[in-house]
């Protein structure tokens, strides 16, 4: 488990970069298209989707989208996805490795994945990186609790408390 996530973490961390420098596609909230004659080389994508309608050389990372692999088309490297789903149509193919974390791997008759697959499906995969901020904020409402308790003493009824 904690080898899929650092994988994950590492092809998103890595493939940006390498994408500006090999002529690779990189996006933040507007989807990829890989047209049929096109040729693409790492695809980096945050909050969107990759279309696939040719042959893709490199790896292709995706945060918070999905990718879909038209027929007869293929991906020469890994797939690292982070909430999304990953469609390979009929006579599709990965090459390499397969990871993702809250989402699913659907596939059609004769669609092939060459390397390893790691598949955690449940969506609670994407609280994952928001657990720090959450522990932070539970702390801090704490803090202000305990300090109002102390701060403000219940209020004293001259008759007895109120039923």
């Amino acid at each position: 488990m904690r080898r899929l996530l650092l994988a994950v973490l590492f092809v998103l961390a890595a493939t940006p970069i390498s994408a500006r420098a090999d002529q690779g596609r990189s996006s933040f909230g507007s989807d990829i298209n890989v047209a049929e004659g096109e040729d693409a080389n790492n695809i980096a994508c945050a909050f969107c989707s990759v279309h696939v309608h040719g042959p893709v050389r490199g790896n292709v990372a995706v945060l918070l989208g999905s990718v879909k692999v038209d027929e007869d088309q293929s991906i020469a490297g890994n797939v690292a996805i982070f909430g999304g789903d990953l469609e390979l149509q009929r006579d599709a193919s990965v090459g390499g490795n397969v990871a993702i974390a809250a989402g699913d791997a659907n596939l059609a008759q004769d669609a092939t994945i060459r390397g390893a697959r790691s598949i955690l499906h449940s969506r609670l995969w994407l609280l994952l990186p928001l657990t720090p901020l959450f522990i932070l904020i539970g702390i801090i409402w704490l803090i202000v609790y305990l300090v109002r308790r102390n701060r403000y003493p219940y209020p004293v009824y001259p008759n007895g408390p109120r039923v």
